[in-house]
C-alpha cells in the first residue's frame, strides 16, 4: 500500500501498543457454518491497512458518495477513552485491540499476523465514540488460518458494532453501509474525512489476491456511528 498520512481526528497520543482482554473461543466460526460459508483460503494477508490509502490517485469524494450516517440523528460524542474489546452480534465477533500507529512510511501498522482474533485502533486518531472518524483494522486471514474480519462484507445496515472502552463505557455503533472499494482507486476523504459526529470505520482487505503483488485487490469499509452508549 502507499506511503500516507494520519487521518484527522481527536487528540494525538502516543500511549505503548498493548493488547486488552483474553482471547475467547472463535464463536464467529459458529456464524460461518451457518451462513453456510466455506473458505479456502490460499494466501496470506500481510500488508497493512493504511489510514491514508493512495491520497494522490483518489478521486475527490462527491456529496452522493457519502454514507447515509449524515442525515441520521447521532448520540452525543464522549470524552477520549481507549477501546479494549470489540463485539459483533451479528457475526459472533468478539476481539481484545491492540494500538497502532505508522510506520516509517506513513502506513498504519497492521495487527500481529499471526493473531487470527485481534483488531487494531488507529491510536493518533479519535477513540470510539469520540468526535470524529475513528478506524479500526483487522486481517481477513493470518500465516494461521482465517482472522477475525474474516466476514465483515456480511454485514448490513443497522448492524450493531459494541466497542467497550477502557472508562467503562459500551459505546453501540449502528452500521450505515458496507462498501468495498478497489485499493488503486480508495475514496481516501470519503473514508478518513474529518466529522462533527462520532464516526467508526472498520476496514479490512476484500477482493480477489493477487498474487503478483502479495496483497488483496480491494479494502471492505464499514461505515458506521455512534447510536447510543451505556456504562458497564
Amino acid at each position: 500500500m502507499g506511503r500516507q498520512t494520519a487521518p484527522s481526528g481527536g487528540p494525538a497520543t502516543d500511549p505503548p501498543a498493548t493488547a486488552e482482554g483474553s482471547l475467547r473461543p472463535f464463536r464467529w466460526a459458529m456464524a460461518a457454518a451457518a451462513l453456510g460459508l466455506l473458505v479456502m483460503y490460499q494466501s496470506v494477508d500481510t500488508s497493512p491497512v493504511t489510514p491514508r490509502q493512495v491520497a494522490a490517485a483518489a478521486p475527490a469524494a462527491t456529496p452522493g458518495d457519502r454514507p447515509s450516517s449524515a442525515a441520521v440523528p447521532a448520540a452525543p460524542t464522549l470524552p477520549r477513552s481507549r477501546p479494549v474489546k470489540l463485539w459483533i452480534p451479528q457475526l459472533f465477533v468478539e476481539a481484545p485491540f491492540v494500538e497502532l500507529g505508522l510506520d516509517h512510511a506513513g502506513a498504519l501498522e497492521a495487527p500481529a499476523k499471526d493473531n487470527r482474533n485481534l483488531v487494531g485502533w488507529y491510536r493518533d486518531g479519535a477513540a470510539p465514540g469520540e468526535r470524529g472518524s475513528a478506524v479500526v483494522a483487522g486481517h481477513v486471514d493470518t500465516t494461521t488460518g482465517p482472522a477475525v474480519f474474516l466476514m465483515l462484507h456480511l454485514l448490513t445496515p443497522g448492524s450493531t458494532v459494541d466497542i467497550t472502552r477502557e472508562d467503562g463505557i459500551v459505546a453501540t455503533f449502528a452500521v450505515d453501509s458496507v462498501q468495498t472499494f478497489p485499493k488503486d482507486r480508495f475514496p481516501d476523504e470519503q473514508v478518513y474525512a474529518d466529522t462533527d459526529a462520532a464516526q467508526l470505520r472498520l476496514i479490512t482487505c476484500g477482493g480477489a489476491y493477487d498474487r503478483q503483488r502479495k496483497d488483496y485487490t480491494d479494502n471492505v469499509v464499514v461505515f458506521a456511528h455512534l447510536k447510543s452508549s451505556r456504562q458497564t
